[in-house]
């Protein structure tokens, strides 16, 4: 489809958590406070419901604002009113209505039908992503979870403004289909969310890639059948050189092998052998070469 009539637009989903353990008329007292809380954080703003671009998904909401509402405003005021709304609404009931919101900005194109581009769906994707239903399962007490893209965080969240709390962000890859995204994970109210531990990649982390070594990772495992270098020495040699004697061996004084850039050097008593280019010292003789 051409993206010829997209225009730049922030978009914002909304999904309930845990609804489809709800009856029927639960899930009908849900929707209308969830409408409801949506509505006061658009009038708080100064933006009027009937005008944001609203289509119903059952449990939750996907809009997309007008291009002249201050961006700033809604990762602001617009979070934290539906936050207070939230808050007062849930207190002293035994069922909370907890919600999760994916944020995202880029273009989007109204074909009549809905909304559609690529903004749309990431703005989904985060809302839905498995860490951010793992954060609110940690984070039992929270009545909302907020992620916005790291493009949204990068120009905006993070210039900070009233009610906008860019400190008490925190990041996670978000993998799920085509999506591999970095995003920004924020819990209203507290200094940062719970994130899921990874064993890929530690908090919130993403599976490594590539063929090479990583910082951390120890030194490489002995080569087969090749030597094993001494204590410090550095990479193994290559298979079939020089090998240390053991301490207690009986001959000469042991071999030591070092690495310097591409050479191997082995040093027997203090004569540096085998392609080394600077100095060469031999025992009770002075000189270079």
């Amino acid at each position: 489809m051409s993206s010829a009539g997209a225009i730049h637009r922030l978009v914002v989903f909304g999904d309930a958590c845990a609804s489809g353990t709800l009856g029927m008329d639960a899930k009908r007292r849900m929707r209308t406070a969830m409408y409801e809380a949506f509505g006061e954080a658009y009038a708080a703003i100064g933006v009027e419901p009937a005008s944001v671009h609203q289509e119903d998904r059952g449990d939750g909401i996907l809009a997309a604002l007008r291009p002249d509402v201050p961006p700033t405003l809604v990762v602001g005021r617009w979070v934290d009113t539906l936050y207070e709304s939230l808050r007062e609404h849930n207190a002293g009931r035994d069922r909370r209505l907890r919600i999760r919101v994916g944020m995202n900005a880029g273009l989007v194109l109204d074909d009549g039908r809905g909304l559609v581009g690529r903004a749309v769906d990431l703005a989904c994707r985060l809302c839905d992503s498995a860490t951010a239903k793992a954060v609110m399962d940690r984070a039992e007490d929270a009545d909302l979870l907020v992620v916005v893209s790291d493009w949204l965080y990068a120009n905006v969240v993070r210039e900070g403004g009233r009610y906008v709390e860019p400190d008490h962000y925190r990041q996670a890859r978000v993998q799920a289909k085509e999506t591999d995204e970095t995003a920004w994970f924020h819990l209203p109210r507290r200094p940062a969310p719970p994130l899921p531990e990874d064993p890929r990649g530690g908090p919130g982390g993403a599976a490594r890639t590539g063929g090479g070594p990583h910082p951390g990772d120890g030194p490489p495992p002995p080569r087969p059948g090749g030597p094993r270098p001494p204590d410090g020495a550095g990479p193994d040699p290559a298979p079939g050189g020089p090998h240390p004697p053991a301490e207690d061996d009986d001959g000469p004084p042991p071999r030591h092998l070092y690495q310097a850039g591409g050479d191997l050097l082995v040093v027997d008593r203090s004569t540096l052998h085998g392609g080394f280019t600077g100095f060469r010292k031999d025992s009770g003789k002075g000189g270079s070469a």
